[in-house]
């Protein structure tokens, strides 16, 4: 549906159609004839006559309106982009990541179904789908991904293109940067890559089953304070039960697995910075601690999106150029007189 933007300016109408009334019924210019035969002969004539030039400039004043009058036309919606919070998540990438965990209220026959039909998938899966839902619940927010083990890589710094951020997460896998698990490493990359960011709220999330194993010169805790004096804020996420299981890679069967979280660190980390600890135990647990995550960091932002339109006033200044120069060269062809 077209709609105006100016409707106000059809009042201009007006003074255009009083001056075409002035154009058509003025008097014409008098002349001396000998007789007035030949104008009784003419006696069904028209009573007023028009220029082409005249018909042409009242149709482009009557455009010019229309123009001014801005027709439009809605055709969807954009998200205005606001001031949102740069987050970094930090994703545990160690070989322990492929273990699954065991809801308490869940019978050992359900559970051996639910990972053979994909239904219950690994500590890694099961972070990676709630962090994508995350990540598409947050358009306004500058959102990097960071994979850790031994050492910590990034894979995408903070930013807008959650299409390419979606894109890296989806290929994450157990094992592929390392067994052992580093926790001081993530914590500094993640500091380096927020302590310039522009938004005033810079926030680490960082996920993992274990303990600190890797060697590394500086210890997570001193890099949880240089984090702090970044204005970083850590919520730590610690994944997994004790009733965990693993697939054995020789028979294929489900074997007994052993937790390595270290709890005590990751409240330790989270303390120093200002920020939480959030246990996530199952794939409930893990969306539980998510949505208090999304909660617990919300952007100031309030008008989401605005109306896109298409404009149809550029069409009518061309319509009007083209009436008006159409309008010059028919008057000019009509003053031509052949010899």
């Amino acid at each position: 549906m077209i709609t105006f933007m100016h409707p106000w300016a059809f009042l201009l109408l007006i003074p255009v159609i009083l001056l075409a009334l002035l154009m058509i019924f003025r008097k014409r210019p008098a002349i001396r004839i000998p007789s007035v035969i030949p104008l009784k002969k003419a006696g069904n004539a028209a009573k007023f006559r028009m220029t082409v030039m005249e018909i042409a400039l009242l149709l482009a004043m009557i455009l010019l309106v229309c123009a001014a009058a801005r027709p439009r036309k809605a055709g969807g919606s954009r998200i205005i982009r606001g001031k949102g919070v740069d987050i970094v998540l930090a994703l545990d990438m160690s070989g322990s990541m492929a273990i699954y965990d065991k809801p308490e209220s869940m019978s050992s026959r359900d559970f051996v179904s639910g990972i053979s039909n994909g239904s219950i998938l690994n500590r890694l899966e099961t972070a990676k789908a709630e962090i994508r839902r995350f990540i598409e619940n947050r358009p306004n927010d500058r959102i990097g991904l960071i994979g850790f083990s031994d050492l910590a890589y990034s894979f995408v710094p903070p930013t807008f293109d959650h299409a390419l951020l979606l894109e890296r997460l989806k290929d994450l896998s157990p094992g592929d940067l390392g067994d052992a698990t580093g926790i001081a490493s993530p914590v500094g990359t993640g500091a380096r890559q927020l302590k310039d960011a522009p938004s005033p709220r810079r926030v680490l999330v960082l996920f993992t089953d274990g303990a600190n194993t890797a060697a590394n010169r500086l210890t997570p805790q001193d890099a949880a304070r240089a984090a702090k004096e970044f204005n970083v804020i850590i919520h730590t996420v610690g994944i997994g039960s004790p009733y965990c299981f693993a697939i054995d890679p020789y028979s294929g069967r489900l074997i007994q697995a052993q937790s390595d979280l270290d709890d005590k660190l990751l409240k330790e980390l989270a303390d120093i910075s200002g920020g939480n600890y959030y246990a996530a135990t199952d794939a409930d647990g893990m969306k539980k601690v998510m949505d208090e995550i999304n909660s617990l960091e919300r952007t100031d932002h309030t008008n989401p999106q605005i109306t896109l339109y298409k404009e149809y006033t550029p069409y009518l200044c061309i319509a009007t150029a083209a009436i008006v120069l159409l309008g010059a060269v028919a008057a000019a062809i009509g003053r031509v007189r052949l010899p």
